[in-house]
């Protein structure tokens, strides 16, 4: 399964993240997930952060340090597939 992963296209990743948002962040409304809007503060809150490290770390096996977890790498759906892209090592974006 990691090698699987390894290969993810960015389109998968975007996929995934999203869905993860919209179902335990947005109660299901999709329409209220922004394109470019920041999801810290006002969508995903401390802990929400938290549970969103736990699901990156585990849908995508990586690991995401204390230094990486800053509004550039999380704060958009955008800036979120960058960072897994590049954990995984996808050079493609």
């Amino acid at each position: 399964m990691p090698e699987m992963i390894q290969t993810m296209q960015t389109a998968e990743i975007e996929r995934d993240i999203r869905a993860f948002i919209i179902e335990h962040f947005l109660s299901g409304h999709a329409h209220q997930l922004r394109e470019d809007g920041s999801l810290l503060g006002e969508t995903i809150d401390s802990m929400g952060v938290l549970d969103l490290v736990m699901f990156l770390q585990d849908r995508f096996a990586i690991t995401v340090e204390d230094d990486e977890v800053v509004p550039g790498n999380l704060d958009t759906v955008k800036n979120l597939v960058a960072y897994v892209a590049r954990k995984l090592g996808n050079v493609n974006e």
